[in-house]
């Protein structure tokens, strides 16, 4: 079997939260929305921050993979949400954390895109580095969404 190709579908399966991982769509749609801005016990974050800096890191990561003159936000604070979160905000973030996964995973896909091939923008990121930070971003702080559900339940 070709490697690439291999090596394409477990990152796609890494992306997409199946085998050890839980699934992201349904854990974002489960998380009850009245308590989005809750920041349980001792939680350094509400699952609003949470979702709002998986939205904002992820396009981050797929904007710097797909375009050379893409400009990422100033560290760390571009990276978390200065506002509280709304019902609305929360769909509309949920979305485009979806949207822009799936992108990623087209980048992915293409085999157009060499996943060893180094970005001459940067400082040696590939598209197999940048994939895997993004599910492994991701897997991180959706395991916190979920214990904070937990928690307040």
């Amino acid at each position: 079997m070709d490697q690439q190709k291999a090596l394409r579908e477990h990152i796609l399966e890494l992306l997409e939260g199946k085998s050890a991982h839980v699934g992201l769509e349904s854990s974002l749609k489960k998380f009850p929305i009245k308590e989005i801005n809750t920041q349980p016990g001792n939680s350094p974050h509400t699952a609003w921050q949470l979702l709002e800096h998986i939205r904002i890191a992820q396009w981050d990561i797929l904007e710097f993979s797909r375009n050379s003159k893409h400009v990422s936000p100033d560290w760390p604070d571009g990276y978390w949400p200065k506002d509280k979160g709304t019902e609305t905000g929360w769909q509309k973030s949920v979305k485009q954390v979806l949207n822009d996964l799936q992108a990623m995973r087209d980048l992915v896909s293409d085999e157009a895109n060499d996943l060893y091939m180094i970005f001459p923008w940067g400082d040696g990121q590939t598209l197999l580095r940048e994939a895997l930070l993004v599910a492994d971003h991701n897997a991180y702080h959706l395991g916190q969404i979920v214990l904070l559900r937990k928690m307040l339940d």
